[in-house]
């Protein structure tokens, strides 16, 4: 009876044990090499636990881990893309009621409005995963010209893309702006909401424990706009989704995105103002966004002093 006692009392004393949150950049997970931490609360002002606060510093190591991985992850074939996309999937059904409970703190909703969005949030990906060795039959295909030449043209991936996810959608927005840039063989940094930054954090341990090389997919928590500057105005980035950023941040990282010719996203009206509805049918709109097309010309040759060709 005593023994029994003994290990309730034990149990009472327990302490809880509070998740740290870090980064996800190459397939690591590293603190801010600032050191810097900030609050993250609920909906009602009760915090919720510290995240990272991601420096300049971190955004370039980031940018240095993803064109590290291009080369691998657009060199892959599309249906083993589809099939890590879908691994993925697996991985988020697995830990669903994690993301049900985080979504609904970031985003002051009920358990089952989070669940609901969770769901969709899954579904979304697998979408994703079945669109990776289908999009290049639907932009690319064979050119009728004039002349014995073979003409097609074929998507390609644009390269590292800097992503400035969602603001208020936390995971069906984040989930629906990742997944197609990678779909199509590119690498991503992602600037996680500011506010809510915690099921993007918790996203990156989810892609470290599927079949995604490292540096595919980055993720960084802090103020969007000091994320985001250097990202713009890097050399290195090809192209950017200014999904998350007001409308005057991303009339300046317009500007400083010009400087290299960088593809720009800028969805209207921005998340900043309205905001996108997430739960409508996405299309191919984001697959397509961040492809460039390569057109190959090669002469057909011919048969025969007759000039039947083939």
């Amino acid at each position: 009876m005593s023994e029994h006692g003994s290990t309730n009392g034990s149990a009472s004393r327990r302490l809880s044990v509070f998740k740290t949150y870090k980064l996800y950049v190459g397939g690591k997970f590293p603190r801010s090499e600032s050191g810097r931490v900030y609050e993250v609360t609920d909906s009602k002002g009760t915090w919720l636990a510290n995240a990272p606060q991601s420096s300049r510093k971190d955004a370039r190591d980031a940018v240095v881990a993803a064109r590290k991985a291009f080369g691998g992850w657009s060199g892959a074939t599309a249906y083993n893309r589809g099939q890590v996309l879908y691994r993925v999937a697996e991985m988020l059904e697995g830990r669903r009621e994690q993301f049900v409970r985080e979504v609904a703190d970031a985003e002051g909703l009920s358990k089952s409005k989070a669940a609901a969005v969770v769901d969709a949030a899954v579904d979304r990906w697998v979408w994703y995963a079945g669109w990776t060795d289908k999009i290049g039959q639907v932009v690319g295909g064979a050119n009728p010209v004039a002349g014995p030449f073979f003409n097609l043209s074929t998507p390609e991936p644009t390269g590292v893309v800097a992503v400035l996810a969602p603001q208020r959608s936390s995971f069906l927005g984040l989930v629906s702006v990742i997944a197609p840039v990678i779909a199509t063989g590119n690498t991503a940094v992602v600037v996680a909401s500011a506010e809510a930054p915690l099921p993007a954090l918790s996203l990156g341990e989810v892609l470290a424990t599927s079949d995604l090389p490292g540096g595919v997919v980055n993720v960084l928590s802090g103020a969007t706009a000091e994320l985001a500057a250097p990202l713009a105005a890097h050399q290195d980035v090809n192209a950017i989704d200014l999904t998350g950023a007001d409308a005057a941040l991303a009339k300046e990282l317009e500007i400083a995105a010009a400087d290299n010719l960088k593809r720009v996203l800028r969805p209207q009206p921005v998340d900043g103002d309205a905001g996108p509805d997430w739960t409508a049918d996405p299309g191919t709109y984001r697959l397509t966004a961040f492809l460039e097309t390569k057109t190959v010309w090669h002469p057909t040759g011919a048969l025969g002093v007759s000039g039947s060709s083939y």
